[in-house]
């Protein structure tokens, strides 16, 4: 009787809980889609707000699926495959699947990514750049290339160092005026853009380029905008000898009239008595000189 009654009870427990809590309906993940700038490549999705959790594989083309170690039973709508990929000229497809512990593998929900090759379409971003030198009829620009996540033997890898010969650069310049903008490629970090009118202020601006890729992914973001000075006197001065030449000259002089302003000052006080009865009679003087022979008013 008692082993009857237990029975009735679980059934009636079990009823009592898929009652209530009723078999959701698992998400499937949306918009997946590949963001990468500078070969830091993230894996991203939507999916409405559920307690269910994702896990990302990935393959190269024709390879087998491996899951992403960091991204198995992941909360979070992204996972950061940049490590995974690196920056190989190969092609990759990434794998969303919808967790569930209670079925098979085959039944789960999935949602795959487009193929994506980080060599060739990881966007690059703006590069800095500064003026070397102005000349008569040129200036010689130095362009800084912006850093990557990858390190070897310590260094950490500019876009340079895993772009190599296919990077190049564009390079936007024009008068200050804004007339006859003109384009040029370069090949090398330091580079000379000759052709120039004398005496003109011109402005430049730089861009990382890779000529085989898309349309859409071959030009990074323009840099921000230089300008010479007319002259050019003032591009051709480093901060070096701007120093030199103005405010080391200028705190010296500083410094001597202060030192000449403080001996003049001791001056006049050692030669005032303290007692007025010994005290000469005034000069008829308007000026009295110290004992240096300075004028003082």
């Amino acid at each position: 009787m008692e082993l009857w009654l237990e029975l009735l009870i679980g059934v009636c427990l079990s009823t009592l809980v898929l009652c209530s809590f009723p078999d959701q309906e698992r998400p499937q993940a949306e918009n997946v889609h590949w963001v990468s700038l500078d070969f830091k490549t993230i894996l991203r999705w939507s999916a409405p707000p559920s307690n269910y959790t994702y896990t990302v594989q990935y393959a190269e083309e024709d390879g087998d699926w491996i899951a992403a170690p960091h991204c198995i039973q992941i909360s979070h709508e992204e996972c950061d495959l940049t490590h995974e990929l690196q920056y190989k000229n190969r092609k990759f497809q990434a794998d969303v699947q919808t967790d569930d512990l209670y079925d098979d593998y085959e039944d789960l929900p999935h949602t795959y990514s487009t193929f994506f090759n980080p060599y060739t379409q990881s966007e690059l971003s703006a590069v800095s750049f500064s003026i070397l030198k102005v000349g008569e009829h040129s200036v010689t620009l130095n362009i800084t290339d912006p850093l990557t996540s990858f390190h070897v033997g310590g260094k950490q890898l500019s876009i340079r160092d895993i772009l190599q010969k296919d990077l190049k650069y564009k390079v936007s310049y024009s008068k200050s005026d804004k007339s006859m903008e003109r384009k040029v490629d370069l090949d090398s970090n330091v580079a000379q853009i000759s052709g120039l009118d004398p005496g003109q202020s011109y402005c430049f601006m730089v861009a990382a380029y890779v000529q085989n890729r898309h349309m859409s992914v071959s030009k990074g973001a323009w840099s921000g905008i230089t300008c010479t000075s007319g002259s050019g006197i003032l591009d051709e001065l480093d901060m070096r000898s701007v120093f030199q030449a103005v405010f080391i000259p200028l705190v010296l002089l500083i410094v001597l009239v202060t030192v000449l302003a403080i001996y003049c000052r001791f001056c006049r006080r050692k030669n005032k008595t303290p007692d007025s009865r010994t005290r000469d009679p005034p000069r008829p003087f308007t000026a009295q000189y110290c004992n240096s022979g300075v004028l003082l008013l």
